[in-house]
């Protein structure tokens, strides 16, 4: 779970779901009020769960495996990312971009 940078409190499940999936880059602690900033490598590692909730579509370029079980794939890796994604999240006091 993230952890904030201020008060080194950690943050709850729910509570880094609510925050992050706001379009605001900045996140408010729950504990402390301040200003938090997700790190640009754990957004990289959104990115990498994103692609694995779409390996079915890769799977079925390589083997011949039914529309239907694909398919029923998407909501099983689409949960375990949801599920995992906040275990993933670290934060930073201050904003950084790509190259910094």
């Amino acid at each position: 779970m993230p952890t904030c940078q201020i008060c080194h409190n950690k943050w709850s499940w729910i509570q880094t779901i609510k925050k992050t999936s706001t379009l605001n880059p900045a996140m408010t602690c729950p504990h402390c009020d301040k200003t938090q900033y997700q790190t640009q490598k754990s957004k990289g590692k959104m990115g990498i769960l994103t692609l694995i909730v779409l390996l079915p579509l890769v799977i079925q370029l390589f083997f011949d495996i039914r529309g239907a079980i694909i398919f029923s794939l998407f909501p099983i890796l689409f949960i375990l990312a949801l599920i995992l994604y906040p275990f993933l999240v670290k934060l930073s006091s201050k904003e950084t971009y790509i190259g910094e």
